[in-house]
């Protein structure tokens, strides 16, 4: 791609002002109208060093409203954001429905800096790749702009540049031994970033490449990209409003919340029908399980934090199946420091701002760390899809998003596990009439945890098939027999220390 660009190509100044005085004004009405229309902006601003990223931004800025966007200079990671997955400072820096998020480098300094300075391990690399792409198609899919601009200069103007930065009091410090490395070792680093926009150049979030020799040039071109891309986006959200009843009536019914082919591949023989409820431990069995087993995971921990293993539960099941109680004896021991539940609700205001798996990504633990999720990210193919509160095009796409993201997890060196308790309806019946006659647990029912049970066997195929598409080699879901509480428990206390066991294990063999 970069042999082909011709970094000769300049523009005079009236011609400048000409077409500058046209695209500013065209920019700001973008910019008001994306807000209107809810679209958020990610613009990432890549390329050569003394390429002038920072000059660029400054030209395109000055055109928006300070109040609508945000500039995240990105360097090497912090102490915080080295303890977190890769993708971690990045998703927390997404922006918000209607807001511009400008980044002056990216996520791609993995698979540039970092790989060029040997930070990033042949692994590291191939799973980066993976895990770009997959962020950027998650962001975009989920109606997120994503404008990728590389400034390209060559080795001499390059060498130049640094040149004269560097004689200069009030710009030195801008020239690091790094950016003399690559200027020195120029054609390597090249190579770097040809396989970089070759491998991460898709139709979601295509790359622009910026002739970045003559400012000028430089700078038409970036406003004519960037205005491009959100006129596209802006008629594209304008054109999408509720089919005429004309144009349903041809169209058919809607669509059921079941996908084609699901009654074959999720018929009578499921995972949920072949668990065996009877299962049960007597009181006495239970209190000498639990303490063995607590005590086992108090000693798990410390060793967690020293190995550096963060731990990542889910928690997910039939109302009144157990989840708090299982979740309060699974941290009875453990030390509250290197631990933190998550009780996922409704999302609120903020974060139906923003993608979906955005709060999520917000509480992934750091390493050494566990986090616990009472209820999870899979809500979407779940109370979400059965509730129509999003599309069957989103809920559908969200078992690979999903699964990505737990992948990313695990790259990052995460043990996660998932737990479904299973209870059947009979017995949730009762949990109910029991927290009902009891005034201290009256208040965890309400009239939706009624409503819900009429939805039964909606649910039950809507589980069905996220256990199918979701339990993986590397995140599997453990299904709870639940209708003994004792049982429920000590299978989650068994299940989490069996996983910190055998990790353990696989450290020694490494080392």
């Amino acid at each position: 791609m970069l042999e082909q660009i011709d970094l000769t190509r300049k523009l005079d100044k009236t011609e400048y002002k000409k077409s500058m005085d046209q695209m500013e004004p065209c920019l700001s009405r973008l910019q008001r109208e994306c807000r209107e229309l809810g679209i958020p902006v990610m613009i990432v601003f890549e390329g050569f060093g003394a390429a002038g990223k920072g000059v660029q931004i400054g030209k395109l800025i000055s055109a928006l409203d300070p109040r609508g966007f945000h500039v995240h200079a990105i360097d090497g990671e912090s102490p915080e954001e080295h303890n977190r997955p890769f993708l971690w400072r990045f998703w927390t820096k997404t922006p918000a429905r209607g807001r511009i998020a400008i980044f002056d480098r990216s996520w791609y300094r993995r698979v540039l800096v970092d790989r060029f300075d040997g930070r990033t391990s042949p692994q590291e690399l191939g799973y980066a790749y993976e895990e770009i792409n997959s962020f950027e198609q998650q962001l975009t899919d989920g109606g997120c702009v994503i404008i990728k601009l590389f400034l390209c200069i060559d080795q001499e103007e390059q060498k130049k540049r640094l040149q004269k930065r560097m004689e200069s009091p009030a710009t030195s410090w801008q020239v690091s031994d790094g950016d003399r490395k690559r200027n020195r070792e120029y054609g390597r680093y090249k190579e770097m970033n040809e396989e970089m926009l070759q491998k991460t150049d898709t139709d979601y979030a295509p790359w622009t490449i910026v002739e970045a020799t003559d400012r000028r040039f430089a700078t038409v071109k970036i406003y004519s990209t960037v205005i491009q891309q959100l006129q596209e986006a802006v008629q594209e959200a304008r054109g999408r409003q509720e089919p005429s009843d004309e144009a349903a009536s041809e169209q058919g019914p809607a669509p059921s919340a079941s996908t084609p082919g699901q009654d074959a591949a999720f018929g009578a023989d499921t995972a949920l029908n072949r668990v065996d409820l009877t299962l049960s431990y007597t009181r006495k069995e239970y209190k000498e399980k639990l303490k063995e087993l607590q005590d086992r995971l108090q000693v798990l921990q410390s060793e967690l934090y020293r190995q550096r293993i963060p731990v990542i539960l889910g928690f997910e099941g039939w109302d009144a199946a157990g989840k708090g109680g299982a979740i309060k004896r699974l941290t009875a021991h453990m030390d509250p420091r290197g631990y933190q539940v998550n009780p996922t609700a409704s999302p609120n205001d903020l974060e139906k701002s923003h993608h979906y798996l955005w709060r999520f990504w917000n509480n992934v633990p750091k390493k050494g760390h566990i986090a616990i999720f009472d209820r999870t990210w899979y809500g979407r193919v779940m109370v979400e899809r059965i509730e129509g509160f999003c599309t069957p095009e989103e809920w559908q796409r969200a078992y690979k998003e999903i699964n990505d993201m737990e992948a990313n997890w695990v790259h990052f060196g995460a043990i996660v596990r998932k737990f479904w308790l299973q209870i059947d309806k009979d017995e949730q019946e009762r949990r109910f009439r029991r927290r009902m006659e009891n005034p201290e647990k009256r208040w965890k029912i309400t009239e939706e945890d009624w409503r819900n049970r009429s939805k039964w066997d909606e649910y039950e195929q809507a589980v069905d098939e996220m256990l199918v598409r979701t339990s993986t080699t590397y995140a599997p879901w453990v299904i709870v027999e639940g209708n003994c509480k004792y049982y429920a428990r000590i299978k989650v206390l068994q299940t989490v220390v069996d996983a910190i066991e055998e990790r353990l294990k696989e450290e020694r063999h490494r080392g």
